[in-house]
């Protein structure tokens, strides 16, 4: 993290997979520079249990090969009550699959299996081996252009 970024440790606040666009006040993420904190995202995060008071994750969950361990991760670093907002291209449009370094897919129903009283979740968490639990906030599903759909959700850590 740069010295330049004033984050309070007692409130950190990430943009994942942040790229150019640098937010003021979060940890900005990524592979490479600019980014604040260059971290591989498909190994174990680098932040404690309970420690990140919100995540944006715009358009890079669908960069990383596991949406369980991507969901697991970003729960255990939420505190409880702390929000992950999501944004990906789904495959109900050409979003998930016209980049090529598009290495997961995801449905508007996707979240069904991290949020708490879905049957999905309760049903095979356990045995996905998915420890995420959330409250779903609001989901949109909406097509944004040249039929490329996105879903765009807030959830709440329920710890």
């Amino acid at each position: 993290m740069s010295a330049q970024t004033a984050i309070s440790m007692s409130d950190i606040k990430l943009n994942l997979g942040c790229c150019d666009d640098i937010r003021e006040g979060f940890c900005n993420v990524d592979l490479m520079e600019p980014a604040d904190l260059v971290a591989d995202l498909e190994q174990s995060w680098p932040w404690d249990t309970g420690s990140v008071s919100e995540i944006v994750a715009d358009d890079i969950f669908e960069h990383l090969p596991s949406k369980i361990h991507s969901m697991n991760e970003a729960w255990r670093v939420l505190k409880d009550g702390g929000l992950l907002h999501i944004r990906v291209p789904t495959t109900d449009g050409r979003g998930a699959f016209q980049d090529p370094t598009h290495c997961s897919f995801w449905t508007p129903n996707d979240l069904l299996y991290y949020v708490s009283g879905c049957p999905e979740r309760e049903r095979f968490a356990r045995h996905y081996g998915i420890s995420a639990c959330f409250a779903l906030v609001d989901a949109v599903h909406r097509e944004v252009m040249h039929e490329v759909w996105y879903l765009t959700a807030t959830v709440e850590a329920i710890k």
